[in-house]
């Protein structure tokens, strides 16, 4: 007997599988119960291809299910679909008699017991697939009490089926993000405005494992640099909410001497209207260790700004090493030669300072991640 489900409850678990798809395996029996059905699936159909696949089901044989799947999803009895929202049955396609003498009914119907059953198109999207709601009856024909039960779920079926996708696109775009900072080699951390780190990517979480530089401390950001800690600081909004609108670009050194290229770019959102507030994340912070790949780096350094060889050696040596006699000793070059090519360098390049080298450098770098099974 049909009605045992409350409308008003069943409603509440259509909208409940809005926010989290697994409920739907209830809702079908919810709906099942509500409108009178032996069996209730919530099914695909590409229309191209014709293949069926049923994605919640219930009062149903797993095996039918799978035959409907591998076989007789392209013998039903559809050759058109309806509007979104209308209820159709069996005679309703074809002629009933017509139908029962079909491999369909005699195949797959009739040993599950089934006389009739009403589809209704809950989603139909602008792609070749469409989202339908099937209800099989036994020993008797789907009737107008049914339609009615049914036409009365569609269209809060439909909305939580769209709420679904919206959610699922939403998602994937977060994981793609995700997927896609981590492919770089550089550290991004993404902080609030009192600091404290929202996200980080793969490299990100490296750096702050190496707990050197900069750390994590109760989940804020903090630079072992006092005067670059108070520039981040000042960046960021220092708790205030209001985000610098100047981009930094720090130098760090870590304990072993190690060169490290920070820049922070402050983060802005517009509301619908207009007015602007501060994302979750207040600021994007940008870090990498300055050292160059000579083969991939260094001969676009040297296109883009005319390098000689031997300048191009001081620039590299500069960054990689650090100052003028460290690089004489490595490169086993008398200083003033260094200085020469470095003054040539710092012409060349349109910088002044060693640490602006570092910066330059770092623009070069190759920005993906190396595969872990390289």
């Amino acid at each position: 007997m049909p009605g045992r489900k409350k409308f008003s409850d069943l409603i509440e678990d259509v909208y409940d599988a809005a926010m989290d798809p697994a409920r739907w395996n209830n809702v079908v029996v919810g709906i099942n119960e509500f409108v009178g059905g032996d069996a209730c699936g919530i099914y695909s159909k590409d229309l191209i291809s014709k293949a069926g696949t049923t994605h919640y089901f219930c009062g149903a044989d797993p095996h039918y299910i799978k035959l409907y799947a591998e076989t007789y999803s392209k013998l039903g009895p559809f050759t058109f679909y309806p509007p979104l929202g209308k209820i159709v049955n069996m005679p309703d396609l074809v002629p009933y008699d017509e139908f029962c003498r079909g491999a369909f009914y005699q195949e797959w119907m009739r040993p599950q017991g089934c006389i009739d059953m009403a589809d209704v198109v809950l989603e139909d999207s602008k792609s070749d697939a469409k989202i339908l709601l099937a209800v099989h009856v036994r020993k008797r024909m789907v009737d107008d009490e049914i339609r009615r039960r049914i036409a009365m779920l569609v269209p809060h079926a439909n909305r939580a089926l769209m709420i679904n996708r919206a959610i699922e696109r939403k998602a994937s775009e977060t994981a793609a993000f995700a997927e896609a900072l981590d492919r770089l080699g550089a550290g991004i951390l993404l902080v609030d405005a009192e600091c404290r780190i929202v996200h980080a990517n793969t490299a990100g979480r490296h750096i702050l494992n190496e707990d050197d530089c900069l750390r994590s401390l109760g989940g804020r950001l903090v630079l072992r640099d006092g005067e670059a800690n108070q520039n981040l600081r000042r960046t960021v909004g220092n708790g205030s909410g209001a985000v610098a609108a100047r981009r930094e670009a720090l130098s760090l050194t870590a304990h072993d001497g190690a060169l490290f290229v920070m820049h922070l770019l402050p983060l802005r959102s517009l509301l619908r209207n207009g007015t602007k507030a501060p994302f979750e994340a207040a600021a994007a912070v940008f870090v990498r260790k300055a050292e160059m790949d000579g083969k991939s780096s260094g001969g676009l350094i040297a296109r883009a700004f005319g390098l000689t060889p031997a300048e191009l050696r001081v620039f590299l040596a500069i960054v990689d090493i650090g100052g003028v006699p460290e690089s004489s000793e490595k490169l086993g070059i008398a200083e003033t030669t260094i200085k020469t090519h470095l003054k040539q360098v710092f012409a060349k390049t349109g910088v002044n300072r060693q640490a602006d080298l570092v910066k330059l450098a770092a623009g070069f770098s190759l920005s993906l991640a190396e595969p872990e099974d390289a």
